[in-house]
């Protein structure tokens, strides 16, 4: 039997309701509820930080950009750190360090298991540095076994949370996982950390590669908990980095 004119309009009126809701259903999930991560596709925590790990020691170079608040009252330590590392292992950029009381962002080159310095006051010389009397790492091994690719497989009991967008426009999708690392191993990235254990937040992209680190505990002796941020990005970066 035909429907009736009225009936006929208010079952359109449904049908272009119903597309409509059906159509804008990928939209809101982008919005509410980025997919990835491990869960998504059966994989656990450990494997997207094994794989992590891999992308990192396995790359040719990646930029790096670590920071922190102010540094507590006293401590003499790394406030930042910024450059290229590369495979080779070296490293090329600035370390901002507070040494008795002062605060001084310095060039620094590192390669062949030395690191040179371009010191305050010293008229744009390079001096061979012990960086750790600084209270800061080798720059040149923060990304490999011995740095971050070392932390995330010692990553304990670790635990996927959730998915945000990320990186350039927004075109990434970023998921946390988090977990704790023993203090021990902490003094690679910190060589003055104290802590018995920090708390770690990873944010790794669906390529499996690490963007951000997020370190959090007893950095420094005598003194409250604190947090270190740490990006990652140009994976691929290739560089020669060679002595001054």
């Amino acid at each position: 039997m035909p429907l009736r004119a009225p009936l006929r309009a208010r079952t359109h009126r449904r049908l272009a309701a119903t597309a409509s809701v059906l159509l804008s259903l990928p939209a809101l999930a982008a919005c509410s509820g980025d997919s990835g991560g491990a869960a998504e596709d059966g994989r656990s925590a450990e494997d997207v930080l094994a794989e992590a790990a891999t992308k990192l020691t396995e790359t040719s170079g990646v930029e790096l950009d670590l920071s922190t608040g102010t540094l507590p009252e006293g401590v003499s330590g790394i406030a930042k750190a910024a450059g290229t590392v590369t495979q080779a292992p070296a490293f090329e950029g600035s370390i901002t360090v507070v040494f008795a009381g002062q605060t001084a962002e310095v060039p620094v080159i590192a390669v062949d298991d030395k690191v040179y310095a371009q010191l305050p006051f010293t008229q744009g010389a390079w001096d061979t540095v012990n960086p750790k009397e600084y209270g800061a790492p080798d720059p040149s091994q923060l990304v490999g076994e011995d740095g971050f690719a070392g932390l995330l497989g010692l990553t304990e009991s670790p635990e996927e949370g959730e998915s945000v967008r990320g990186g350039d426009n927004n075109t990434e999708v970023l998921t946390t996982y988090s977990g704790t690392v023993p203090g021990d191993a902490m003094d690679a990235i910190i060589p003055s950390s104290a802590g018995d254990s920090f708390d770690v937040e990873w944010q790794v992209n669906d390529d499996g590669e690490l963007r951000k680190a997020t370190l959090t505990g007893v950095f420094y002796p005598r003194s409250d908990p604190m947090t270190y941020t740490v990006e990652f990005d140009g994976y691929g970066a290739e560089k020669e980095i060679t002595a001054p």
